[in-house]
């Protein structure tokens, strides 16, 4: 009874079934842990590529005196979400470098990230093979992009994202709510899917026509969520920035930053790739179907609609139908974001993350499904087909088995540099030591590349250099843009 032992069963009938799943997801999610921090140790100059941005800055928690009056380092201070800021500033006070901390947090947070996809996989569909495929191909998602391994603001989003995609199912109100919060204070932009989850569990399709919820408890759970929300950002709204204003849509398209090739690309000649291609305005990002997992993703309507075929499906519960609810908080999001453009920061940010918390469960319940399929076909017997065409179906659902197999399991190995990390190595360690004997408050001028390295390596102020031409505030930007003008005619003159 291979296929029964695989998938049907619930935490009810075996917990021991779930348990060993749910371990396993663990220890895969541990695994790419300890390759990232293997990589993210083998060199005493190794430092991810956002944390030059996010990171550096936060070394004043170390020592007060570095970086005084910089306005690299009050620019990325300032942008800083303060649950980000706050948990780097705790794990300094107790003498743990941001630079080492910022490699040890992605394997913690991938953790947590394969805890919450589990769980909430098992609300939708609980069959605990399928929620670790689907804890699989989530972890494969996290470790070939270089969000989590950040550890920068963008990290927290998957992981707190996953949480409140959970408490929600749950309907558990108080740990729901604690999330929004935290979302607020790791990466606001998040609170806007949270509020847009929220009110649409208002509302039921029913009879082929839509309609609002009839039930008390789910206007208090909304309400309650909202007012959280609103609280958390209010301050947010209400606040100056010193580096304000935003920029306008009529300045970024003066600046080459923001067209292709620029610093920050964003306009793109096809209005097509630029609503619906990848980088920073389009929906759909250029590694949506990586790993090439889940793809199957796609069949899962399919499969909906032939119930009868594929009994697991009654195992599905009401809460899929957060993942559609999901899908249009997102897009209406990604709409908002380019007719606010910039106001609410990159469109991108709105479908990346979801569709790919999405595409991984999604991925998991098909896969289970087509599993439990071919196994079944393996069990048959003589009796209910003849003999050459049961030979021939049993080697096709072997084979099948055997790729799906691979696919999950071996994908990684047939991918160059996994987990992918994008962690830098400083090129000129002399010059960093040489720098870091210098006076604290030295400023460095240089148009060379290794200039973005000089704030984290050799912990001394730089007038310039392209990792920090960040232009969405004008009154940072405008200010950075002149000294790169100076310091490029001062060099050639």
């Amino acid at each position: 009874m291979v296929s029964k032992s695989l998938t049907f069963f619930s935490a009810s009938s075996n917990k021991n079934n779930k348990l060993f799943w749910f371990s396993l997801s663990i220890t895969f999610a541990v695994i790419c842990g300890l390759l990232a921090l293997k990589e993210g140790f083998s060199n005493e100059w190794v430092v991810h590529d956002d944390a030059r941005q996010h990171v550096f800055w936060l070394l004043r928690y170390l020592d007060p005196e570095l970086f005084v009056n910089d306005l690299i380092a009050n620019y990325f201070q300032s942008v800083a979400p303060i649950g980000y800021s706050s948990l780097y500033r705790a794990a300094a006070t107790i003498g743990i470098n941001p630079l080492v901390f910022n490699k040890f947090l992605p394997s913690i947070l991938g953790i947590i990230c394969t805890y919450y996809c589990f769980a909430f996989c098992y609300k939708i569909y609980p069959v605990p093979f399928a929620c670790f495929v689907a804890s699989l191909i989530f972890n494969q998602i996290v470790w070939l992009k270089d969000d989590v391994i950040s550890a920068t603001p963008r990290a927290f989003v998957y992981p707190l994202l996953l949480a409140f995609l959970y408490y929600l199912s749950e309907r558990y109100l108080l740990p729901c709510i604690a999330t929004i919060a935290l979302i607020g204070a790791f990466y606001p932009q998040a609170i806007f899917l949270c509020s847009g989850m929220l009110v649409l569990q208002l509302l039921r399709w029913q009879n082929k026509r839509l309609s609002f919820s009839r039930n008390s408890d789910d206007y208090y759970f909304c309400f309650m969520g909202l007012g959280v929300a609103v609280a958390v950002m209010l301050p947010y709204a209400l606040s100056v920035s010193e580096f304000a204003p935003v920029i306008t849509v009529e300045q970024a398209r003066q600046l080459p930053e923001f067209y292709p090739k620029g610093r920050s690309a964003f306009f793109k000649d096809h209005w097509y790739s630029y609503y619906f291609g990848g980088g920073r305005s389009g929906m759909i990002p250029n590694s949506l179907w990586t790993p090439a997992t889940t793809s199957f993703s796609l069949f899962l309507p399919i499969l909906l609609s032939r119930r009868d075929r594929f009994p697991l499906l009654k195992k599905i519960q009401p809460n899929i139908r957060l993942l559609p609810q999901l899908i249009i908080t997102s897009i209406f999001m990604f709409i908002m974001a380019h007719i606010f453009l910039f106001r609410l920061h990159l469109p991108s940010r709105y479908t990346g993350y979801s569709f790919r918390i999405i595409l991984a469960i999604a991925a998991g319940i098909v896969i289970s499904i087509i599993t439990d399929s071919l196994l079944k076909q393996l069990q048959a017997t003589k009796e209910q087909l003849p003999y050459f065409r049961l030979i021939t179906q049993k080697i096709l659902a072997l084979i099948f088995l055997i790729a799906i197999a691979i696919t999950l399991f071996l994908y990684p190995s047939f991918v160059n540099n996994f987990p992918s990390t994008k962690y830098k190595t400083g090129a000129i360690p002399q010059l960093y030591e040489f720098l870091q004997k210098q006076p604290k408050d030295t400023l460095i001028a240089s148009l060379i590349e290794d200039t973005d390295n000089i704030p984290t390596f050799a912990r001394r102020s730089i007038l310039a250099s392209r990792e920090y031409a960040i232009p969405y505030h004008w009154g940072y930007y405008a200010e950075f843009r002149q000294r790169v003008v100076d310091l490029i005619q001062a060099q050639y003159t």
